[in-house]
């Protein structure tokens, strides 16, 4: 995963995003795009706790570390609980922790479907029900939810996934209808093909990575800095009137097949 957020200006815009005094929270926030999006809003002023189930051997000394499962409705509610009263306030909740591994969906076990609808749609509603509390005292907040293309597109070998994301773009509708009444606004990233540490698993090796990269518009995968400024920016005052929105953060989208099946396209 790139952190260098100088690369395509991210750092300057990061600076000129001001968070200060506000309490954040970003699921799966120890590495991949979670670590870098904790790292961004840390670096526009926020005070920023990540969460996982095991704690890092390091993390940089801007973050700070809660352990908790976000799948267990009373652990996220207990976390959330725990940040607003040591912060004194609860202003962002980013929620990232989530994925999949690959699986032919005749294959999928009931055990494994629910696992993966706890973590990428479950979870997310249980955090932002524990953060309305917080936020509607305040009458401020804001709510990001990390989807994928996986939720606006088929999601063949991960189809579980797939409905959950695209579950999770209904909700981030629907909390941006009812609680825009409490000035608390929900919104949703698409993110495209990621460039993470585990972009070999799931893309292949150098090769692979570079010609998916060159199939791309922009002819790069997304990288955390991409997603990190994002955030800040749906966090920041210069959002004030995003709510309920689904922004593409994908670099203007994946090719269609078809077209490379089309003589002289």
């Amino acid at each position: 995963m790139i952190l260098n957020f100088d690369e395509y200006g991210g750092l300057a815009l990061l600076r000129a995003i001001n968070l200060e005094g506000q309490t954040a929270l970003v699921t799966g926030g120890t590495r991949g795009l979670g670590l870098a999006i904790a790292l961004g809003l840390a670096e526009a002023g926020a005070r920023v706790t990540v969460c996982g189930r095991t704690e890092p051997e390091s993390l940089p000394s801007t973050l700070s570390y809660f352990s908790a499962d976000v799948r267990d409705p009373d652990a996220a509610r207990d976390m959330v609980r725990s940040i607003a009263e040591a912060n004194g306030r609860f202003d962002i909740l980013v929620n990232n922790a989530g994925g999949s591994p690959q699986c032919p969906a005749a294959e999928a076990s009931p055990r494994f479907i629910d696992a993966i609808m706890k973590l990428n749609l479950l979870a997310p509603l249980y955090l932002a029900q524990a953060a309305y509390t917080y936020m509607a005292q305040q009458k401020s907040g804001s709510i990001v939810n990390i989807a994928s293309v996986s939720g606006i597109r088929p999601s063949p070998g991960t189809a579980a996934y797939g409905a959950a994301k695209a579950g999770l773009l209904n909700l981030t509708q629907s909390l941006a209808q009812e609680w825009g009444k409490d000035n608390i606004r929900v919104n949703a990233i698409i993110v495209g093909l990621a460039k993470t540490e585990t972009a070999e698993v799931t893309y292949g090796d150098a090769a692979a990575q570079q010609a998916v990269a060159e199939s791309l518009p922009l002819g790069r995968m997304c990288e955390g800095s991409d997603v990190a400024q994002t955030v800040a920016f749906l966090c920041s005052p210069m959002a004030a009137y995003i709510s309920g929105a689904r922004l593409n953060v994908d670099g203007g989208g994946e090719r269609p097949y078809f077209l490379d099946l089309i003589q002289g396209s």
